[in-house]
């Protein structure tokens, strides 16, 4: 069914949820799992502009990116990393499409109306932006669903 999914991650606790997810429905299709982390400081936005080197947060985010796919690959899966830096809606969808996904699995921090519209939501930027399917599934702050301490988000 999807042969490529493609899952941004943000480097904090909301990427569990997605991440498991996407392991049981990667196994499940046999599918290769593209991971990519939008980078968004200062260095990040303005890195091929003024041609500067990779901060130490993007460093950061990159060997993150890096475990996340040993991890899944360690379970048996087919996984790579990007690190992107940009908008992250537009980044995501032109990677989705670039690498061929079929497939944009995402997790949210299950904000409210008004929360997105004070905030903005990156999810609901990539569903309107991307021609490819998108599953969203709603993170936990607070670890891993059915975790000791972990509750609704």
């Amino acid at each position: 069914m999807y042969r490529k999914i493609l899952v941004p991650v943000e480097n904090s606790p909301f990427d569990d949820a997605i991440i498991d997810h996407v392991r049981e429905l990667a196994r499940l299709c046999n599918s290769s799992v593209v991971l990519i982390h939008v980078a968004d400081g200062w260095a990040a936005r303005n890195i091929a502009q003024l041609d500067l080197r990779e901060s130490e947060e993007m460093k950061q985010d990159h060997a993150y990116l890096e475990r996340l796919a040993e991890e899944l690959e360690a379970d048996g899966l087919d996984a790579e990393a990007l690190l992107a830096s940009g908008d992250p809606a537009a980044e995501i969808s032109e990677a989705a499409a670039r690498e061929g996904c079929d497939l944009i699995a995402m997790s949210t921090h299950g904000h409210k109306i008004i929360g997105d519209i004070l905030l903005g939501s990156v999810a609901h930027d990539v569903r309107h932006a991307s021609h490819i399917p998108v599953l969203l599934v709603r993170g936990n702050p607070r670890g891993r669903p059915g975790r000791q301490g972990g509750g609704p988000g």
